[in-house]
């Protein structure tokens, strides 16, 4: 745990110092040459360096340890401030980078001078991009491996914003650099400043697609998602399989910080234990639980008739029906399950 955190806070000094670097020597570039792709390279890469500073600041609240106000704990400040991340993304880079193309397209021609200087800046940039690319990919695929998830679905399925953001960030960044140093080459080889114009708008296009993408994920992480897939079905497949438990009748749970799960599940025990038995149960499925799957960490578990109607009803509304997928009637619901 206290590696990953390491490695999380490594992603993202580096992302920040490189952006920094980048953001300046894109600036003196724009400036040099008037490109209005440079320009917005460098806004992009301020930006960058903003979303950095929003993440160093979600993972340094996240840590603090749960009180009486917050008995869950911080983790979801991860989740907020990667959410600001996500528009800082938008609002300075995106925005900047669509007024400044479509200026450049709509406005008077402009004249492209020391377009070498451009050429040398964005080579130099795409390099010091590589570099931080490489440690988020590094990050995102160990994380893979450790939940036994393919790259995509840990893209999709992961409870640690700041690597996922860091990688959709240094993508974006190094496609952005390809686009600009393609409408500077054009405006070189043209004359016509619309190319550069073109290129600063595709620009803020993608900058955009990227904020989109990540605010989603992190407004569903702050609302409440539910575990992934193969750990909701892990708990389940626990929970049915002892032998006091006769159905498993609902399974809730929901992400409450970056390897942390909220366990909650609703179970018709065997008739003739008692109450003494029932607590005992318990207290140890919920430890075996927690040893099972060290995202684990909290865990209710609510004794529950199955055939309960009003209950039945209420996790049919929830989850619906689907073939295939058992509800209380057999005593092994898994309708909770869905993706």
């Amino acid at each position: 745990m206290a590696q990953e955190k390491e490695e999380s806070t490594l992603t993202v000094v580096l992302a920040g110092s490189v952006n920094l670097l980048i953001a300046v020597l894109k600036l003196v570039a724009g400036l040099v040459t008037g490109s209005a792709a440079m320009l917005s390279e460098a806004v992009h890469s301020f930006a960058d360096t903003i979303t950095e500073v929003l993440l160093l600041t979600a993972l340094r609240v996240s840590r603090r340890p749960a009180d009486r106000a917050h008995p869950f704990g911080y983790g979801k400040a991860r989740y907020f401030w990667s959410l600001l991340a996500a528009v800082s993304i938008f609002a300075s880079g995106a925005m900047f980078a669509l007024y400044e193309g479509f200026s450049t397209v709509f406005g008077e021609a402009e004249e492209q001078t020391s377009p070498l200087v451009a050429y040398l800046v964005l080579a130099g940039a795409f390099v010091l991009e590589t570099v931080s690319w490489a440690q988020a990919l590094r990050q995102v695929r160990r994380d893979a491996a450790e939940q036994g998830r393919t790259f995509r679905h840990q893209l999709r399925y992961s409870d640690d914003p700041t690597a996922t953001t860091v990688f959709y960030e240094d993508t974006a960044a190094l496609s952005g650099l390809l686009l600009a140093f393609a409408g500077v080459g054009l405006h070189q080889l043209t004359g016509s400043s619309v190319w550069d114009g073109a290129a600063s708008i595709a620009i803020g296009v993608l900058l955009a697609g990227v904020a989109f993408l990540l605010g989603r994920a992190n407004a569903a992480l702050l609302i409440g998602r539910q575990a992934a897939p193969d750990l909701v079905f892990g708990v389940r497949d626990h929970l049915s399989a002892a032998p006091e438990v006769d159905a498993v009748v609902d399974l809730q749970t929901m992400l409450i910080g970056t390897d942390s799960v909220l366990v909650c599940a609703r179970v018709d025990f065997d008739d003739t234990l008692t109450a003494g038995d029932l607590e005992r149960v318990c207290v140890r499925l919920a430890g075996e639980l927690q040893s099972a799957h060290n995202d684990v960490t909290e865990v209710f578990i609510e004794p529950v008739p199955r055939t309960n109607t009003d209950l039945r009803a209420a996790v049919l509304a929830r989850y619906g029906e689907r073939p295939g997928v058992s509800t209380m009637d057999d005593g092994r619901a898994d309708s909770s399950t869905t993706d």
